[in-house]
């Protein structure tokens, strides 16, 4: 089926895999092998040499594996995909393959907490400079760009403040320039953005989140838009240091891409009843949510998102203290770092998931101390609010003065 002519939600069910190529099987079967065997000797020398398009050896290509790059790279409107161990393999990979020692890279002004990490690490022992910034004034970008910039690396929304990128913006610089642009697409999955249509790269998927969505594989996911560079990727960055994705990843991960669109809807409904609720909390100090029409980047997300995702990140009054007890205090949320599942998750990210960032680089991204990220899940929204409602409750009476 080409990737063409295919709505998008008949992408995710069909795109990549022919039955009749596999006996028929309905459900692309898992390839569970290492090694793949040659009818004969003169064969292997012409796979080993480029001539002969066939498998040699599962780290350099799987035939599971190779239906859902082929399908991802088809719902992302990319030239090739490249499917990885984890998200940050997918984000070492494409980093080290734009980067040389000495280079500069210029990211939105938050990043995940270990796309962070290895950003320091880049710094501290190969000398590649980073620098954050917020990526809404062109001026500002165009300054922020060095002679030894090698690409441009956002975030939209951001992890965990849910600021926006404007992608046509950062994209006509980095074309103008011929500087890559590379965007980490994970808190939206090609359902609801697909940054190569603004003129992005390279984009980046946590596979573990929305694209698996159901908290039981891990795995990340790269597309381009040069087949000819995803495929350099593929036989040095990816081959050489090794970070593959195993076939049974890759077929949970294909399971789940079937029901994407619905789970998504699903979950897009429900954060915007949830963002509602919290919006008119009095224990709520600030909300993020790019659905809001307050929100600062709400042309942003109308403009490039078709609907506002599945994530809000909220401040409420108090303390860390009063941040984690509100944490203690649910019930059917649960706590954990992940987000995407069909359970609702709540994390502190100053905490969790972003407490390798300095505080003081915490707070010029905006990660407050009393900001929670919550990753709406499936559930009757209903419940959802009233697990929140009972936790603030326990949180007003916990305030309360004691008589003696």
């Amino acid at each position: 089926m080409g990737k063409g002519n295919k709505r998008l939600e008949t992408k995710m069910i069909h795109a990549g895999y022919q039955a009749a190529e596999h006996l028929g099987s309905l459900t692309p079967p898992i390839y569970q092998t290492s090694t793949f065997t040659f009818s004969n000797a003169e064969q292997g020398a012409e796979r080993f040499a480029g001539e002969d398009d066939g498998y040699i050896y599962s780290r350099l290509g799987n035939p599971t594996v190779r239906v859902l790059e082929e399908r991802i790279a088809a719902l992302e409107n990319g030239a090739g995909a490249l499917a990885f161990g984890s998200g940050m393999a997918a984000v070492s990979a494409i980093l080290f393959h734009l980067i040389q020692s000495g280079d500069h890279i210029l990211c939105s002004r938050g990043v995940y907490g270990c796309t962070f990490g290895l950003l320091e690490m880049l710094e501290g022992k190969f000398q590649i400079e980073h620098d954050f910034i917020e990526m809404a004034d062109e001026e500002r970008i165009r300054n922020s760009i060095k002679e030894n910039t090698a690409c441009i690396y956002v975030e939209t929304p951001i992890n965990p403040t849910m600021e926006l990128v404007d992608l046509s913006l950062i994209c006509k610089i980095g074309n103008e320039l011929n500087i890559p642009v590379v965007v980490d697409n994970t808190f939206c999955s090609p359902y609801l953005q697909q940054p190569l249509q603004y003129g992005a790269n390279y984009v980046v998927h946590s596979a573990t989140k929305y694209i698996g969505g159901h908290g039981d594989v891990v795995g990340g996911l790269l597309i381009g838009d040069s087949i000819e560079q995803m495929n350099t990727i593929r036989m040095t960055t990816q081959k050489d240091i090794g970070g593959i994705m195993s076939p049974f990843d890759a077929w949970l991960l294909l399971r789940g891409l079937k029901t994407l669109a619905v789970r998504m809807d699903r979950h897009c409904d429900n954060a915007k009843k949830i963002a509602r609720y919290l919006a008119g909390h009095a224990k709520v100090k600030t909300i993020y949510y790019p659905g809001n029409k307050d929100h600062p980047d709400y042309h942003i997300a109308k403009a490039q998102m078709t609907k506002a995702g599945g994530l809000i990140s909220f401040q409420i009054e108090g303390t860390i203290e009063t941040a984690q007890q509100f944490m203690n205090e649910l019930s059917m949320v649960k706590i954990a770092v992940s987000l995407g599942d069909a359970e609702t998750l709540i994390q502190h990210p100053v905490s969790m998931t972003h407490s390798i960032v300095p505080a003081e680089s915490r707070e010029k991204m905006g990660i407050h101390d009393t900001l929670l990220r919550l990753s709406v899940g499936l559930e009757a929204w209903e419940d959802i609010c009233e697990d929140l409602e009972q936790a603030f409750q326990k949180l007003k009476a916990a305030a309360l003065p004691t008589t003696q």
